[in-house]
């Protein structure tokens, strides 16, 4: 090192042999001669690889998160109309029960009961149309997930369990169940 006005000057040749790194280790190395210190391209690389690596997989994930929040916003959604359009078909049972008693009270055929048995069908078809379906129930074995025992009849007539009549019927929303049927089923201890 020479010294000029109180200020010491670096020599370059002197820093490279002071830093002189062991055999294999300088390839990729450099020396700033103006600060004197050594900077490693190799390690800035594998820096920014690592660093690239990491936003790619931080991307990666938001973007499942995001699909995934995307997914459950459609399927709650879903959920909500199927569940706002079976509450409003609840309201509708009773409808189709009084409409049902009032057509098996007369036998007699007149343009009023026509008219009457024609708005029932439109309103059932319309229903059917959003997944509205009547659980079979007179004859059926016994189903405590639809049915509903109202009455237990000893008979040897029909087989254990099995119904012998419904006094109210049952629906499912399309694999939701809205109302069980109310049915009188048959005990046969000899079965």
């Amino acid at each position: 090192m020479a010294r000029t006005n109180g200020k010491s000057e670096v020599d370059p040749q002197e820093l490279d042999a002071e830093h002189e790194l062991p055999a294999g280790e300088g390839e990729g190395v450099t020396i700033d001669s103006q600060t004197g210190r050594a900077s490693t391209e190799s390690s800035e690389l594998q820096k920014l690889r690592v660093e690239r690596d990491t936003l790619i997989d931080r991307l990666a994930r938001l973007q499942a998160e995001f699909e995934n929040a995307r997914k459950r916003s459609a399927r709650e959604q879903q959920d909500f109309r199927e569940f706002a359009l079976a509450d409003a078909i609840k309201t509708l049972l009773p409808i189709l029960d009084s409409f049902e008693r009032a057509l098996q009270t007369s036998a007699e055929r007149s343009e009023f009961r026509g008219g009457v048995d024609l708005i029932y069908k439109q309103l059932l078809d319309a229903l059917q149309k959003l997944g509205l379906r009547a659980i079979p129930a007179k004859g059926e074995i016994f189903d405590p997930h639809l049915h509903e025992a109202i009455e237990m009849v000893d008979t040897t007539a029909a087989a254990d369990h099995q119904i012998l009549e419904e006094l109210q019927r049952g629906y499912k929303l399309k694999d939701r169940l809205l109302r069980p049927s109310m049915v009188k089923v048959a005990r046969n201890s000899k079965h």
